[in-house]
């Protein structure tokens, strides 16, 4: 009753906010129907399993991934929607329906690739009624799915539709809906490349997504959605558990002993934490046996996996070479950085050597992902395989860095960066280097103005004004704007080098 006074007495949560947490206390109050093993509660107790507050009892999957096109073409039974024959309907129907689509967050984290699903209807509108249509879409979208985990896809290929919600997105500067563009330089026309850089340095998206390689992964179907997640359209990610590899490299005594016992010892730990609740929520939850998602086929159960997440990996690389100054570690040191790509080599064999339960879609394998954290993992864990903020060298070292790492992660993984104003007259050098960073193997990269309102914490979008409200003890409409501040004041997440335009370009 104490966490419950504590959450219902708090004058900075929404009411909303307040009935979230209190379903998420409820969530993680039974102990009986997924009791942990010794094994999985002492991998807790000493902060190397996490499980991200899925709590106890899933009766959901963490991430859906509708396939809304299905939508547009035969309307939904269940939700009593015709097909729906002019924009207007379109946006409409699709709003109705995300009301509908559950996930960790309570909101959906994905609304579609909304350029390919809206686009037949625009080209009939004129250009102002399009607009005007769009604008309260959006609008409806940024004050109703009030979380910026809620991500859109446009892309790869230029559209009359992406550009108006580029337009949209750059004039109202609103943190929702996360936003992604697929590119690929041999389908993406540079023009239209240059609009998205445009949009991304004034409102912080689209990020880029690496067309091909995701391609390569999943094939034609796939989606980014939440942060930068990439999973199985009509699918969606059923658990994200996480190690933190920092807290991993305590228990080892060298780095053999790491990754020949300590490494193995815990991944299997994690793998049977994750089929056991993926077991959950197939078998013993309602959701696949009876949510009009799976009932009107938008998702298919077999397109769905685990996602075996982890934070930390340049903290745990310092800590087993003995490096304590950050600026001499991982990101500045050839044997360390080299550590890090044969830590993730050993970490993604005995992954794939796992036979995941209930996702024949996605070759019965769970796959990586390099998790953005949250603001308890504190300044030891840094998200992903990213280098700590603050530490990060010029930007042509950067991306090499990160280009290391990215193929690993299937299911997602991301790095930021802050640009100087400068940038903000040069979008065609933008494009230029993110073709760059995506030649090199980068899987996702994303951008922002230094001085914009609208920035990119780890992965999901804030608004500076909004954390200044919660500084203030006032309220925020973005439930996202709490673990911002978190990540701001626990992790130093809004303090990344500024990337000059005369440093990078030259």
């Amino acid at each position: 009753m104490t966490d419950v006074y504590k959450i219902i007495s708090d004058t900075t949560l929404t009411y909303h906010q307040q009935v979230k947490a209190l379903a998420g206390l409820a969530e993680g109050t039974d102990l009986e129907s997924l009791p942990l093993t010794a094994e999985e509660k002492a991998a807790m107790q000493d902060g190397i399993l996490c499980d991200l507050n899925e709590g106890r009892v899933p009766y959901r999957p963490r991430y859906i991934i509708p396939d809304y096109s299905i939508l547009m073409e035969k309307g939904s039974k269940f939700l009593d929607l015709p097909v729906p024959t002019t924009l207007l309907e379109a946006c409409t129907y699709l709003n109705i329906m995300y009301k509908h689509v559950p996930s960790i967050t309570t909101f959906p984290v994905y609304l579609g690739n909304l350029d390919e699903l809206l686009e037949p209807f625009v080209q009939k509108e004129t250009y102002e009624n399009a607009k005007a249509i769009l604008k309260m879409f959006l609008l409806q979208i940024d004050r109703t799915l009030t979380d910026s985990f809620v991500h859109a896809d446009i892309g790869p290929k230029d559209s009359l539709t992406a550009r108006i919600l580029l337009e949209l997105s750059c004039e109202m500067q609103c943190a929702m809906p996360n936003l992604t563009v697929k590119y690929d330089p041999e389908v993406t026309s540079d023009d239209f490349a240059k609009v998205c850089a445009k949009a991304m340095l004034k409102v912080a998206k689209p990020s880029f997504a690496n067309h091909k390689m995701f391609c390569e992964d999943w094939g034609e179907d796939y989606v980014i959605a939440s942060c930068y997640n990439g999973l199985k359209l009509a699918g969606g990610g059923y658990t994200l558990p996480r190690l933190r590899m920092y807290e991993l490299s305590l228990k080892a005594n060298s780095v053999e002993d790491f990754k020949t016992r300590v490494l193995p010892h815990y991944v299997d730990i994690m793998l049977k934490f994750m089929d056991k609740r993926i077991k959950f929520i197939v078998e013993e939850s309602s959701f696949f046996k009876s949510n009009f998602l799976v009932t009107e086929g938008f998702v298919k159960r077999e397109n769905f996996t685990g996602m075996f997440g982890m934070v930390g990996l340049g903290e745990c690389c310092n800590h087993l070479l003995g490096i304590t100054d950050k600026t001499k570690g991982y990101g500045h040191n050839a044997e360390a950085d080299q550590l890090g790509v044969e830590i993730l080599e050993e970490l993604e064999k005995l992954v794939k050597a796992h036979e995941g339960l209930y996702c024949e879609g996605c070759g019965s394998r769970y796959g990586l992902h390099a998790q953005v954290g949250i603001d308890s993992d504190g300044r030891e864990n840094s998200p992903g395989t990213r280098i700590a903020v603050g530490n990060e060298p010029i930007m042509p070292l950067h991306i090499a860095h990160s280009a290391k790492y990215h193929k690993f992660f299937p299911t997602g993984t991301g790095d930021i960066f802050k640009f100087e104003e400068t940038w903000e007259n040069t979008p065609d050098a933008v494009v230029d280097v993110i073709k760059g960073a995506m030649n090199m193997g980068m899987r996702y990269f994303s951008g922002y103005l230094e001085n914009n309102d609208v920035v990119r914490v780890t992965g999901y979008l804030v608004k500076k004004s909004e954390l200044a409200k919660l500084d203030a003890n006032g309220q925020s409409i973005n439930n996202a704007s709490i673990f911002g501040k978190g990540a701001r004041d626990f992790s130093n997440a809004l303090d990344r080098r500024i990337e000059k335009y005369e440093e990078s370009s030259n």
